[in-house]
């Protein structure tokens, strides 16, 4: 009985169905976990990069010398680092077309690291919904998955002329199996995108209070009327 009610037993004798559904479902958990792990590594990679430019933004150097390093480095910077950049980019095209109005400046480099930080927040978001859909939706596709077993289980039932809870159990057991999958492929989905979801959350304010503290180091440095090659260092700020 243990032998014939195992899991792998009760999935070859299932119907095709739940056969498939139960396939479907495996392979949605396992792209659940190949989702989950790059996401993990890939935020701790950008909560890295974020202190290391911050702890450089306020060390001392310079705003040019960091701006410098940014544009060399694009391909590897972190959010707050190309955030950063783009908002020094566009303060120094309008400084070179001659516009000499403090809110025209400010206002043009708060524009351009805000579009910035949409685009970084959209990539550090991504594979998030994947997440969100396979905690939603997989037990519903098990549910499916038992609903139907139970139901093919019933039809065979009905032609026996005498049911005992050894002819039921398989039947009823194969069908749950398909609800136990999709169980095991929501729940870690779903916990992983809560933890995800705070995670970027804690990045967004920190780019958005940096975005915040460098606008007001660009709004001092205009009012002390500097231009960008004699901008105060970090340690100033």
């Amino acid at each position: 009985m243990n032998q014939d009610l195992s899991i792998i037993s009760l999935l070859l004798h299932a119907s095709l169905p739940v056969q498939l559904v139960v396939a479907l479902l495996i392979v949605v958990s396992v792209g659940s976990w190949a989702a989950i792990f790059r996401k993990y590594f890939s935020l701790k990679r950008t909560r890295a990069l974020n202190e290391d430019f911050e702890r450089d933004f306020w060390s001392g150097t310079s705003l040019n010398e960091l701006f410098s390093s940014a544009a060399q480095n694009a391909k590897f910077a972190g959010p707050m680092e190309r955030i950063f950049a783009s908002g020094m980019r566009e303060y120094q095209k309008l400084r070179e077309r001659h516009v000499s109005d403090p809110g025209t400046l400010l206002d043009g480099s708060r524009r351009a690291m805000r579009a910035s930080f949409q685009r970084e927040l959209d990539a550090v978001e991504q594979n998030l919904s994947f997440l969100a859909t396979v905690g939603s939706v997989s037990p519903y596709v098990g549910l499916f998955g038992t609903v139907w077993g139970i139901m093919h289980a019933f039809t065979g039932l009905a032609a026996l002329a005498q049911v005992t809870l050894s002819t039921v159990a398989p039947g009823i057991a194969e069908a749950l199996v398909a609800t136990a999958i999709g169980l095991f492929a929501a729940i870690p989905a779903v916990v992983a995108y809560n933890r995800f979801a705070r995670e970027i959350d804690k990045i967004a304010i920190a780019l958005e209070t940096f975005i915040e503290e460098f606008s007001n180091i660009l709004q001092r440095n205009l009012t002390a009327h500097q231009s960008p090659a004699s901008v105060a260092s970090a340690a100033g700020r």
